[in-house]
């Protein structure tokens, strides 16, 4: 089963194969970009849990390891854990071994994440059962856990090696959610556990981001009533926008370069209004990406949504 439209796979990997041929990238630049990226997925992550630290914030803590006056201890420890265990991620996907994608793994994950917060259950698979709070979803009893993430891993290291790398990220993300394999921390080290696949697949670090956060559990409890295709575009999306916001830092020359603008901008010279370019944004139909609230797209993406949607009247 196609899980994301064959176009939208052809133009991330597009976007990904012109990414690659820039490569090598100075050195000086990679590290502004990782440490972009690490900033961003620490803040998003944390923020879609319930973090009330700040960008701004978040990076004071964990760059100059300063404490913020009024906010929780919690939130300065979830900034800083989540940062290590992104460090832990580089380093595995590095070192390109084949077996990234372990139960080890995903509970080093979570050990690193929850272990200033709760020493006992940190990296420990949860003993007893769960229910999560205004979801429909109830996950699996406590002593199938084991068990059923060994057959995930199973499965992601085998017969989902065939999919996609962008498709079998967004079905191992909701599996593994859907098993809540842990009693805190679910959310952030399914996050990571997804961006072993994409790394391992090339693809620079993909953040979820706070202001999706309704969206993102809106369409994973269309996942859990058996409907997968909005989720997976829904993570398609997030991987187009990294690949986009590299391209436009390392392409030389504004000539070669594509300019993102708003949508309402976009409005102004096209047959489409806002709302509906909104609509094909959110859809997957048109490439676009999110920078905070705003969906930004380009004239070049709108002229290839309307030469693909030509080609299909043919």
């Amino acid at each position: 089963m196609n899980y994301i439209p064959p176009e939208i796979l052809t133009r991330l990997d597009e976007k990904l194969a012109r990414l690659n041929s820039f490569r090598p990238l100075p050195p000086a630049l990679v590290r502004k970009l990782k440490e972009q990226f690490e900033l961003e997925m620490t803040y998003n992550s944390n923020a879609i849990e319930g973090n009330s630290l700040t960008l701004k914030e978040t990076f004071l803590v964990v760059n100059e390891g300063l404490t913020i006056k009024g906010k929780p201890l919690r939130d300065h420890l979830e900034a800083k854990g989540h940062t290590e265990a992104l460090e832990y991620l580089y380093d595995l996907t590095s070192r390109n071994a084949p077996d990234s994608l372990t139960q080890r793994v995903i509970r080093e994950f979570n050990g690193i994440v929850m272990r200033d917060i709760d020493r006992q259950w940190a990296g420990r698979y949860r003993n007893s059962n769960v229910i999560i709070g205004g979801a429909a979803h109830t996950p699996p009893e406590a002593f199938e856990i084991a068990q059923l993430v060994q057959e995930l891993i199973r499965w992601a290291n085998s017969d989902g090696r065939n999919l996609h790398p962008v498709e079998l990220a967004a079905i191992f993300h909701h599996r593994l959610l859907h098993i809540h394999p842990f009693f805190d921390g679910n959310g952030r080290t399914t996050r990571l556990a997804m961006n072993v696949i994409l790394l391992r697949a090339g693809s620079p670090l993909v953040v979820i981001l706070k202001n999706d956060r309704r969206r993102y559990y809106r369409l994973l409890g269309e996942a859990d009533r058996g409907n997968l295709v909005p989720f997976a575009r829904f993570i398609a999306q997030a991987v187009q926008r990294t690949l986009d916001i590299y391209l436009k830092v390392v392409t030389p020359g504004k000539r070669t370069r594509e300019k993102f603008i708003t949508l309402a901008e976009l409005e102004s010279n096209s047959s489409f209004s806002a709302k509906y370019l909104n609509l094909l944004a959110r859809t997957g139909k048109l490439e676009a990406h999110k920078e905070g609230r705003n969906w930004l797209s380009s004239e070049e993406a709108l002229k290839r949504y309307l030469d693909g949607r030509e080609r299909k009247r043919r």
